[in-house]
C-alpha cells in the first residue's frame, strides 16, 4: 500500500502540473487510505504538500510571466487570511463527537472526510463538464464586483482549504477565467502561486511537535517529482482533454469515501 501511495503522489504532482489543480483533492484520500495517517493530521500534511508542489510548479510559470500579481494579491490575502485562521482556531474548535445517530456516530475525522468527499464530487463536475472559453460575463461587470467576487470567493475557498487540506484549484481557476478574465494558461499560474501561498501559510498554524517530517519530505519529494513531469507535458498535451478522465477518477474517489465513511464503520 505505501508503494502505491508514493506512485499516487507523483500523480498528485502530474495533476498540478498539467491542468493547476485537482491533484491537491487527492492527497487527504492518498494520506489516509494508502498510508493510514489519521483524517485531521492528513488534512495538515496535505497542505504542505499541496503548498510545496504548487510553490515548485509555479516557479516555470513565473519564468514564462503567466502570473498575474494584480489577481493573486485579490483573491490571495483573504484566502491566506482565511485558510490560516481555520487551521489555528475551526479546526481544534470541532467536538470529537459531534453527534450521534442510532449505531452511526459522527466524529470528527468522519465529518472531515464526508466534506472532503463532497468537495471531490464537485471538484468532478467542473473537471468533467466541457470547458467553455472565456464568456462575455467578464465584460459585463463593473469594476467594483470584478474586485468584490474574487475576494469572496477567495475567503470561502481558505475556509475550505484550512477544513480539508486541498488547493483549491477547481474553484480557484473558474473564477480567474470567468470573473477576473485571465487566459486559462494564466489562470493555471496564478492558481498555483495562490495555492502555494495559502498552503504553506495555512500550514504554519499546526502543532510541529505532532508532525511526522521525514514521512511528510519524502512524500512532498515524490509530489514534486510529479509536478516536474505534469510540467513538462503539459507543453506536448492539452490538459483539458485530461481533465474530464481525472473528473471521473476523482467522482469514483468521493463516491467511495461517501460510502466507505458512513457504511463500513
Amino acid at each position: 500500500m505505501e508503494i502505491l501511495g508514493y506512485f499516487a503522489s507523483i500523480l498528485i504532482g502530474v495533476s498540478l502540473g498539467l491542468i493547476g489543480g485537482g491533484g491537491s483533492i487527492l492527497t487527504v484520500p492518498v494520506l489516509v487510505y494508502l498510508f493510514a495517517v489519521q483524517p485531521v493530521i492528513a488534512t495538515a500534511l496535505s497542505l504542505f504538500i499541496v503548498g510545496i508542489t504548487s510553490a515548485v510548479g509555479a516557479i516555470s510559470y513565473f519564468k514564462q510571466k503567466l502570473v498575474d500579481i494584480r489577481t493573486t494579491i485579490l483573491f490571495g490575502i483573504p484566502s491566506i487570511i482565511a485558510v490560516y485562521l481555520t487551521r489555528k482556531w475551526i479546526i481544534p474548535g470541532i467536538p470529537n463527537q459531534i453527534m450521534k445517530i442510532g449505531s452511526f456516530e459522527l466524529t470528527k475525522s468522519i465529518f472531515l472526510m464526508l466534506l472532503f468527499a463532497v468537495l471531490m464530487i464537485l471538484a468532478s463536475y467542473s473537471m468533467i463538464k466541457p470547458s467553455k472559453k472565456q464568456n462575455k460575463i467578464t465584460h459585463e461587470l463593473s469594476p467594483l464586483i470584478k474586485n468584490v467576487l474574487p475576494f469572496m470567493e477567495g475567503s470561502i475557498v481558505g475556509v475550505l482549504t484550512g477544513l480539508v487540506g486541498a488547493g483549491g484549484g477547481f474553484l480557484i481557476i473558474p473564477a480567474l477565467v470567468v470573473v477576473a478574465g485571465l487566459e486559462m494558461k494564466v489562470a493555471i499560474g496564478t492558481s498555483l502561486v495562490i495555492i502555494a501561498l495559502k498552503s504553506l501559510i495555512g500550514f504554519l498554524g499546526e502543532n510541529f511537535s505532532s508532525i511526522p517530517w521525514t514521512f511528510l519530505i519524502t512524500v512532498s519529494v515524490f509530489s514534486v517529482i510529479g509536478i516536474f513531469i505534469g510540467t513538462y507535458f503539459s507543453k506536448k498535451i492539452n490538459g483539458n482533454q485530461l481533465k474530464p478522465a481525472f473528473g471521473y477518477f476523482v467522482l469514483v474517489m468521493g463516491v467511495f469515501i461517501i460510502w466507505k465513511e458512513i457504511f463500513m464503520q
